[in-house]
């Protein structure tokens, strides 16, 4: 008997559907000499302190350096402990019984770092020594799985790759367990939670956020004049900006007595502008964030719940080309999608004999091609299913469309000593932008087309206006904007020694850094202002303590990132990269050790409910310690943050100001007073409409 051991339920459907073991037992169904079971993601994890018998939060106890580390069953929180999930427990009995009795194993987890640790911690804490094989797929149709089973690979092929999962496991383990201790620690109270990789980026939001907050924007002023030659109006801005309006004035009152420009220079270039490539999930998630709102996250999941329904290949890819063997499917692919209506219209736009195959290099493939639809068409989705779809959909178009070529003209004018500059762009061939027929935003800004110009050209000047502008702070992140930041991390360092070393190397993964946003946020470390990320007072008091310390160098986690591609890749071993990260663990503990932490003085308030105990100020809540009382307010309130000057208006006034902002649970915004009713029980009032005249 062969087992199979897929990494969720609905995959591992898929492929019993396709194997022919369709009789279900508890926890696995077989047929045709097949057992199908599954994890129920994460099963096995490395040990907590707890497992090697230390207890609560111990300065003394800092570093925990485990040798050798232990696998337990996944566990969940329960009161102040974690206990054994009972769920997780009961499926690994079922895994084990399956495995014991088997001739040989198939994995058919997910084909990447994460999916194959699922798998070989499972396999460890089992102590299983059958012999195992590797289904690597990027899609989840018929034909997919059926070529998958016809081409196993071997289980040892990816011992790189479990290597750079176990690296990056305990990795985290280590730096994460140990200074979030120490933190918690120096803070004295509170239970505060740091990482190899969250930090780092906490740190780029805080960094932001002050270099936005602190910013004075200066003002300066430029002439713009706008021309007409050959019935054709254009214009035209100055190259210099003045500090004082004054200036700004003079010249402009000089061009309008002139009335004339005259031609410096008039340079005219054909440029080729080649099609993007394929969508990698960081480019989904950035492209989904700009054009619908969607935090990383939603993307994700929305990406691979069409996955799961064989509409698009695996998402969890950080590549954005196919291998040459896959090239002869593409035009299949563009085939079937004429029978969607809101591609359809585009494909006739397409040379289909003479597609671009610039995504095509087998080189930078890594462990999934990039993103494509498959030949699976849907027809009943969500609307933001369609929209996801659809834009992975036109990617794949306008990636295998022609270059859009375009005249680029630029002309330098003068008028009496100042010189303006005029930009035009005609496009000559649309290519590849025809598909959706769109232009970035700072072309469609310039684009205008020039008439004929010629060096000493008179150029006659309709109109003049001067343009009062400000200077503008560094944008706050966005989901968009921080996984650019994220995916590109070694860009922003400034020794250009190190910047070279790790160019092109991140911080996380594309598979990660949806979910590292989300610790972020759920940690209170940092909340969603509209479209913006911004760090709350906790991140802030954060930040504060690590901005110096070594736990927040981007450029240290970008150069575990490349060790991690080195573990993989058999050029470092997974020993000499632990006890590295133990050394860097060591490092950091004894930093956060040593340092002091703001604590915002809470006010001292008794319990509105009993009127005999002082109220308790945690992360996320206020409650009463009486367990006869248990009064408590959480401190978010329908996405509002509510500080402590609103609390003790709500405890000793009966009610607070009037709180903006809130959501409903169905998305709507709304404005309220929370009040102190009956018992200590809160309710909304909402803000009574102005009244009409009469």
């Amino acid at each position: 008997m062969i087992v199979v051991i897929a990494e969720k339920p609905s995959v591992a459907r898929e492929i019993a559907l396709v194997l022919g073991a369709m009789e279900k037992k508890d926890g696995y169904s077989q047929g045709n000499g097949y057992q199908v079971t599954w994890a129920l993601g994460h099963l096995v994890a490395l040990g907590m302190p707890e497992d090697y018998g230390i207890i609560g939060f111990h300065s003394e106890s800092l570093p925990i350096l485990p040798n050798p580390f232990v696998l337990t069953g996944r566990k969940v929180r329960k009161d102040k402990s974690y206990v054994a999930d009972p769920g997780a427990a009961k499926q690994l009995k079922v895994i084990d019984h399956l495995f014991k009795a088997c001739d040989s194993i198939i994995v058919a987890t997910d084909a990447g770092r994460e999916g194959e640790l699922i798998f070989r911690y499972i396999y460890d804490y089992l102590k299983c020594q059958k012999p195992f094989k590797r289904l690597w797929i990027s899609s989840l149709t018929e034909k997919a799985i059926r070529q998958g089973f016809a081409n196993l690979k071997g289980g040892s092929e990816f011992d790189g790759l479990y290597s750079a999962a176990q690296g990056r496991s305990k990795g985290d383990w280590l730096v994460g367990i140990n200074s979030s201790q120490a933190l918690s620690i120096t803070a004295g109270s509170g239970v505060y939670s740091l990482g190899r990789v969250q930090t780092p980026t906490l740190a780029m939001i805080c960094k932001r956020f002050f270099e936005n907050s602190t910013f004075k924007a200066e003002t300066f002023w430029q002439v713009q004049l706008e021309h007409q030659k050959n019935s054709t109006d254009f214009k035209s801005l100055s190259l210099i900006n003045w500090d004082g309006n004054k200036a700004a004035e003079d010249v402009l009152r000089m061009v309008q007595r002139i009335g004339i420009a005259t031609v410096l220079s008039a340079d005219n270039k054909t440029i080729s502008e080649q099609p993007p490539l394929l969508f990698d999930l960081t480019g989904l998630q950035k492209e989904a964030n700009k054009q619908l709102g969607l935090s990383a996250e939603e993307t994700l999941n929305i990406a691979q719940g069409l996955y799961e329904k064989k509409f698009i290949t695996y998402p969890r890819t950080g590549s954005k080309y196919i291998q040459e063997d896959m090239w002869s499917e593409v035009p299949k692919l563009i085939k079937a999608l004429e029978t969607r209506p809101s591609i359809g219209s585009v494909i006739g736009k397409l040379k289909l004999g003479r597609l671009n195959k610039r995504i095509v290099n087998d080189i930078k493939v890594t462990d999934h091609h990039g993103l494509l639809v498959t030949e699976k068409i849907p027809i009943s989705l969500s609307a933001m299913e369609n929209l996801i779809y659809d834009m992975i959909a036109h990617r794949l178009l306008e990636a295998v469309s022609e270059a859009c070529t375009k005249k680029v003209t630029e002309v330098i004018l003068e008028v009496s000593g100042t010189t303006f500059v005029s930009k035009g762009i005609e496009v000559l061939m649309p290519g590849w932008r025809a598909v959706k027929g769109r232009y970035d935003d700072e072309e469609s800004a310039s684009l205008q087309v020039l008439p004929e110009i010629a060096v000493g050209d008179e150029i006659k000047i309709k109109s003049t206006e001067m343009l009062e502008k400000k200077t503008s702070p560094p944008a706050l992140y966005t989901d968009a904007s921080l996984l650019a930041a994220m995916e590109h991390a070694g860009r922003a360092i400034e020794n250009e020694h190190e910047r070279k070393a790790i160019q092109g190397i991140g911080i996380g993964t594309p598979a990660t850094r949806a979910a590292i946003i989300e610790t972020l946020l759920s940690r209170s470390y940092i909340q969603r202002t509209k479209k913006s990320l911004i760090p709350t007072e906790k991140g802030l008091k954060v930040y504060d303590l690590v901005k110096d310390k070594s736990i927040s160098d981007v450029a240290m986690t970008a150069q575990w990132e490349l060790a991690l591609e080195k573990v993989e890749n058999g050029q470092l071993s997974l020993d000499v990269f632990q006890r590295e990260m133990e050394q860097y663990a060591t490092t950091i503990t004894g930093e956060l050790l040593s340092g002091t932490i703001h604590k915002e003085k809470h006010p001292d308030l008794t319990c509105p409910k009993c009127k005999k105990h002082k109220l308790q100020f945690r992360d996320k809540l206020v409650k009463c310690p009486s367990a006869d009382c248990n009064w408590v307010q959480y401190l978010k309130v329908c996405g509002v943050h509510l500080n402590y000057a609103e609390i003790e208006q709500l405890v000793q006034a009966g009610r607070t100001h009037l709180i903006k902002g809130m959501v409903s649970k169905s998305q709507k915004k709304f404005n309220a007073f929370i009040v102190l009713g009956e018992n200590a029980t809160t309710y909304f009032e909402f803000e009574k409409p102005a009244g009409r005249k009469a």
